[in-house]
């Protein structure tokens, strides 16, 4: 008995949702630690402000990141 695998669309589809998951995950912890100092250095309103505008943006983008992801893997795993 000959055992082949066969890479299929579906098997992409699935790695590559979980690799974008992944990137965006790791952009999630990159604001949670971004903001954790901002918080330990005890800065005033206004610094505050300027650096939580600095995070919202790769924290929407990150969070778009893991959605579009999982959303990959699911639709891998049902076509599969």
């Amino acid at each position: 008995m000959e055992d082949t695998q066969t890479t299929t669309v579906f098997d992409i589809l699935i790695w590559s949702g979980a690799l974008i998951s992944l990137i965006g995950l790791c952009g999630l912890i990159w604001c949670i630690v971004f903001i954790a100092r901002a918080r330990r250095a005890k800065l005033s309103d206004d610094e505050m402000r300027v650096r939580l505008r600095k995070a919202i943006p790769l924290n929407l983008g990150s969070l778009f990141l893991s959605v579009i992801g999982l959303m990959l893997v699911v639709l891998g795993i049902f076509m599969a």
